[in-house]
């Protein structure tokens, strides 16, 4: 088996540790994991803002860099369904019938496309696996990020690996459906909207008493933790594949196992 991790550019600028950690937890699992470094945008940002033609370039070398790949697998719910579900309907638009393209370059899109997994997806449904020997004393709540919930239908599976995790405590968030008011260029354009969806949502995360939210996108989990910190709150935002990498030796940070961290960012005794 070929797997390939798609890092997105958010975790790749923003939060390596989450590229690291999936990494971590796929070799855990004996999975050889390569990452494509001609890899970049999956063009959902010039996509959802309408900018469809420079788009197109992107849908394109994604289906280049990850082709000769059995599975490619991101960290990301969001981009997981940009690829799947927005890539092969714009090369079918874009490259179908014309000079820019062929039959054949339209099913090698769609084809990788259908291969492109969300980590806890390629987890559950290709590894077959729900306990993946992961170790996080913390209380945490998840909250369920909109495309992995309404496109994706990632359903019950980042519960199902969060609730195998040994020492954590895993607590519902009341209104865990509701949006948290990021969406991308939605956050920019609608600014106050954004920030009150985003308020109503860090209420909620504050209310369980956990140390952590746990989410499986870092778009999302970054305007929840910009929220949480302005409003002095200790609830720590910490992405799915950092918990599922962490273990009774440490957490993954920077590549090395650190000793046992803890939610608020204290030192604690590795267990």
């Amino acid at each position: 088996m070929r797997v390939a991790l798609f890092v997105t550019c958010v975790t790749d600028t923003l939060y390596p540790g989450t590229g690291r950690a999936a990494l971590a937890v796929l070799e855990r699992l004996g999975v050889e994991v390569d990452f494509p470094l001609a890899q970049s945008c999956c063009g959902q940002p010039q996509f959802n803002t309408g900018y469809r033609r420079e788009t197109e370039p992107l849908v394109r070398r994604f289906a280049e860099v990850f082709r000769g790949y059995d599975h490619v697998v991101t960290p990301s719910g969001s981009c997981a369904a940009m690829v799947r579900e927005n890539h092969p309907r714009i090369a079918a638009r874009a490259f179908g019938g014309g000079a820019a393209g062929t039959a054949a370059e339209v099913a090698g899109v769609a084809g990788v496309a259908s291969r492109t997994y969300e980590l806890s997806e390629f987890l559950v449904d290709v590894l077959g696996v729900t306990d993946v020997g992961a170790y996080y004393p913390h209380t945490v709540t998840y909250h369920p990020t909109c495309h992995g919930l309404r496109t994706l239908g990632l359903g019950d599976r980042p519960r199902r690996l969060l609730e195998n995790v040994r020492g954590l405590e895993l607590v519902e968030l009341p209104g865990a459906q509701e949006c948290c008011g990021f969406g991308g260029t939605f956050a920019v354009k609608n600014a106050a909207v954004s920030a009150a969806m985003g308020s109503d949502k860090a209420r909620g995360i504050e209310s369980t008493g956990a140390q952590a939210v746990c989410a499986v996108d870092n778009s999302c989990l970054m305007h929840i933790g910009g929220i949480l910190a302005r409003r002095g709150s200790a609830v720590r935002p910490v992405h799915l594949a950092e918990i599922l990498a962490s273990t009774d030796a440490g957490t993954v940070v920077d590549g090395t196992a650190a000793e046992g961290t803890a939610a608020d960012g204290t030192e604690e005794a590795a267990r």
